[in-house]
């Protein structure tokens, strides 16, 4: 999954888990730079990572090095067809559907590090290599 990636997707526990600095996050991390692979996350995801005990600067810094894609009317339409493809609804979906839809729509191939295997795969229909994190 690995050997031609161009573009990384991270979820909430991916960025969460780079702004913490996790070790296991951080080696694939750079072993997908060292690839090529152009990390993203969405805007939405920046709101799910961020609490009273997030250390400010360094997600300013991590975000420095992230594409961030933001949610449009059209990437929403999308994303609540996802939902409704995959079977899904609510607001226990709502997020991981937009990341869902950004990421099927990134210059491919893309590989997502996720906490949440099983939703993403019926998501994204097998589109995106996930990676559980």
């Amino acid at each position: 999954m690995r050997d031609a990636v161009s573009t990384l997707v991270l979820d909430s526990a991916g960025l969460s888990g780079w702004i913490a600095q996790d070790r296991k996050i951080a080696g694939l991390l750079q072993a997908f730079y060292e690839l090529g692979a152009d990390p993203v996350v969405g805007a939405n995801t920046i709101i799910e990572v961020t609490h009273a005990r997030v250390n400010a600067r360094r997600l300013d810094w991590v975000l420095s090095r992230v594409r961030v894609e933001p949610v449009t009317e059209q990437a929403a339409r999308a994303a609540a067809r996802l939902l409704k493809g995959a079977g899904l609804h609510g607001h226990k979906y709502a997020i991981d559907a937009t990341v869902a839809e950004m990421a099927l729509r990134q210059p491919g191939p893309v590989v997502m590090l996720t906490s949440d295997v099983d939703d993403m795969s019926r998501l994204c229909g097998g589109k995106v290599g996930l990676i559980g994190l």
